[in-house]
């Protein structure tokens, strides 16, 4: 019997936040058995944890929407190595997941109370290190109109000197900014407008925010469309908040104060599912930026998943691999 989890990320309030599907101990399943769970699920994405396959990381992790793999996902990674916290009783400590796409990343785990063996009582939080920023093309008057259209926005939505850009730290996202809250809750987007889009301009995924939140601890408001992999909005997207950080930094919309940028940014809201989700940018030597995103979770169920194949590992013994934190 394999375990399955079901882990509400970016929140510590079950049924709030991005809610991510987990299988421990998918070794043995098929793209389509994969597939078949994460429909079943009907999740954004549903994250199946894997052992390593070469000395290089210490654990792989594939992601699957409803419809397709997709390479990497920030809030079902949060999702993955909380439910790992929580089952196998693992301490604070660092190790290296790799992706379905090959994506090598440093994932942390921070735990409050270590000692106690307690789960779901302790926070654990998770940190995962994010790809080196690349920026795509701005996009084009024609696509920009097309993009507000797509969404029921108007060009006096658009900030000026804010533009519309592909932004990618591992899964990119088209950035765009609008100039308030309100703008950003009244969205009522055309997914068939915005999956042919995506076509043109080579993204699955839209990030609309705002830096106008109306609440000093928070930096941007924001919500996620992706309907060409299945997603119609997405809840708390990790792969949104971090390009978002590097593109704040790129153009100078927000200061790097000694070559680092902190905030939170909230999202779900419009959808009932509030999250928050921290985000460091820190500048690089060479110029380029590198993102890590840090998230709260909570389990919302766990249960045991039928299948003929390899057992997963046993529960309360720690699997290899976690090195503690400095």
């Amino acid at each position: 019997m394999r375990v399955l989890y079901q882990v509400d990320s970016f929140t510590r309030t079950p049924f709030t936040g991005n809610p991510a599907g987990v299988v421990l101990g998918a070794e043995g399943m098929s793209d389509a058995e994969m597939l078949a769970v994460a429909r079943e699920l009907n999740n954004s994405e549903t994250a199946f944890v894997l052992p390593a396959d070469a000395a290089d990381h210490d654990v792989r992790v594939r992601f699957f929407t409803p419809t397709t793999e997709v390479p990497t996902c920030g809030h079902a990674t949060v999702g993955a190595h909380f439910a790992r916290a929580v089952e196998y009783g693992l301490p604070s400590g660092s190790l290296r997941q790799k992706t379905g796409a090959g994506l090598i990343q440093r994932v942390e785990i921070h735990r409050d109370g270590d000692g106690d063996g307690d789960g779901d009582r302790d926070r654990v939080r998770i940190g995962m290190h994010q790809g080196r920023a690349e920026f795509g093309p701005e996009l084009e008057g024609g696509q920009v109109d097309w993009l507000l259209r797509a969404l029921g926005a108007g060009t006096a939505d658009l900030v000026e000197n804010a533009p519309v850009q592909t932004v990618s730290t591992g899964h990119s996202k088209v950035l765009v900014e609008l100039r308030d809250r309100a703008v950003v809750d009244a969205l009522r987007p055309d997914p068939s407008a915005l999956t042919a889009l995506s076509r043109e301009v080579g993204s699955n995924g839209f990030f609309v925010f705002t830096r106008a939140t109306g609440d000093a601890r928070l930096l941007t408001w924001s919500r996620m469309f992706a309907p060409a992999i299945g997603i119609t909005e997405d809840p708390v997207t990790g792969n949104g908040h971090g390009p978002l950080g590097a593109y704040l930094v790129r153009h100078g919309l927000v200061p790097a104060t000694e070559g680092r940028l902190d905030f939170t940014g909230r999202q779900g809201v419009a959808m009932g599912r509030p999250g928050d989700v921290r985000v460091r940018v820190d500048v690089r030597p060479d110029g380029g930026l590198s993102v890590t995103i840090i998230g709260d979770a909570v389990t919302a169920f766990r249960a045991e998943l039928a299948s003929p194949s390899v057992a997963p590992e046993a529960p309360g013994r720690p699997p290899p691999g976690v090195r503690r934190l400095e």
